[in-house]
């Protein structure tokens, strides 16, 4: 027994199996590595059958790569810490889905297996942890198999039409019609797209940036534009977590002058005209919201600010600050904290760059976009159909006629590319947008 035990480096023998018996004998393992062995099934007879509780209850990284493992069982999901799986270079030909069950899953390596499903190999090649499991969640397909996957299509728009002759299907038209739609403008069929280019510089500032083009927005009715001003602010709040872990910065299309460069400068060098205020140097920026936090502390008497103050932090020990720059020199960002006057969305605007940054990972960019889509295409329908005051604005009244309820947003991919030309980030990819699936239907 070893009751203390957190890692165990079993690598580079010649074992071809193991027994439950370490189950028991090492109850705090935390870390378990078995790559270059002779193994065959994972996590074979590792796990005990049955007992009072989970097994491994803290085990977060297993490692068995470079085995002859054939076999994935379903049962890695009864592993409640597990974060980090690689299983590259085995003999795998199908993925369980029940991957997508692992509460804490976030890095899994499958690279080098010949797996039947020839979409998900592709993605364990290149995609996100995040995605392929979403992958494996949806429809099942991470069997591997995709000619089932195909019957699966083909069986459900059997059932279909068969509840449309029978008069049942009517509830599943109404769902699928009122479904929010967008329709994605790839690269290839836009005469001109938008391209954003990324300094080394902000690498070790602020990393990550992913960006679209949203059109089809309609901001004129009623408080529609105060709406999505305060959706944004929730998001910051939510699943930004306060700006900590990304950033949204929204402009209106036809005020940014392309091509765009996302770079760092140093706070002495970097002027932005921010939201509502005169042009300004960033260090200058700052120190005028430090004045106003702490006069805003005496005034309300309690030390939590509100507004921009509260960001403030997020720039300390930063010897140059990052920056998204058009094409005239102007800045137009300057995250986290603002976005710039030049930009600035009105009532008028139609059509959307979008930009998420993040210090933290590229999928936080992501995964935050894609829930920022949703939202505008929720607050979007939400206008069209409660036909806000407008007065009598002919072109508003004939957005919101009823024909219109269901045209597609149009969202256009934009590539974030190095300084010499490589791709680094096409948003939307195809794999992108599936977290809001359910929600979405999305024409690609």
């Amino acid at each position: 027994a070893f009751p203390q035990l957190r890692s165990l480096n079993l690598s580079a023998n010649r074992l071809q199996e193991l027994g439950p018996g370490l189950a028991r004998a090492a109850p705090q393992l935390q870390e378990l590595l078995l790559s270059g062995n002779r193994l065959r099934a994972l996590p074979g007879g590792l796990l005990p059958r049955a007992g009072p509780a989970a097994p491994f209850p803290l085990l977060s990284r297993l490692d068995a790569a470079d085995n002859e493992v054939g076999e994935l069982g379903a049962d890695i999901a009864t592993l409640p810490a597990l974060k980090s799986l690689d299983v590259a270079n085995n003999q795998l030909r199908e993925l369980p889905a029940a991957l997508a069950d692992c509460p804490r899953l976030k890095e899994a390596n499958f690279r080098g297996n010949q797996l039947k499903d020839k979409r998900l190999e592709k993605m364990v090649n290149g995609c996100q942890t995040k995605a392929i499991l979403e992958y494996l969640r949806a429809g099942g397909r991470g069997r591997g198999k995709a000619e089932s996957a195909r019957e699966e299509v083909r069986k459900k728009k059997r059932e279909k039409q068969q509840k449309k002759d029978s008069g049942d299907g009517e509830q599943d038209e109404v769902e699928e019609v009122s479904k929010l739609l967008v329709k994605i403008l790839h690269v290839s069929e836009n005469p001109a797209p938008l391209v954003v280019k990324v300094s080394p510089g902000v690498k070790d500032v602020r990393a990550f940036i992913v960006c679209c083009v949203l059109k089809g927005v309609n901001l004129k009715p009623g408080n529609a534009l105060k709406r999505f001003l305060t959706m944004q602010t929730k998001l910051h709040e939510d699943i930004c977590e306060k700006r900590t872990a990304a950033t949204i910065a929204t402009h209106d299309l036809q005020l940014v002058k392309a091509p765009l460069s996302y770079d760092v400068q140093p706070p002495d060098e970097l002027k932005i005209m921010p939201l509502g205020r005169k042009e300004i140097k960033a260090k200058d920026l700052l120190r005028q919201l430090q004045l106003e936090a702490e006069e805003q502390r005496k005034q309300k008497k309690r030390q939590n600010v509100s507004g921009l103050h509260k960001y403030l932090q997020l720039l300390d020990g930063k010897d140059s600050y990052p920056c998204l720059v058009d094409a005239e020199g102007a800045v137009i960002s300057f995250p986290p904290i603002t976005n710039s006057e030049k930009t600035k969305i009105k009532k008028e605007t139609r059509d959307l760059f979008l930009e998420v940054t993040s210090d933290t990972s590229l999928q936080i960019c992501k995964d935050v976009m894609d829930i920022l889509i949703l939202k505008i295409a929720e607050l979007n329908r939400s206008t069209l159909e409660n036909k806000e005051g407008s007065g009598s604005d002919m072109e508003s009244d004939a957005l919101c006629g009823p024909g219109n309820l269901n045209l597609p947003l149009v969202v256009e991919q934009v590539r974030v590319v190095d300084t010499d030309g490589n791709l680094k980030v096409l948003y939307p990819s195809k794999t992108d947008l599936a977290t809001v699936s359910s929600l979405l239907t999305v024409i690609r």
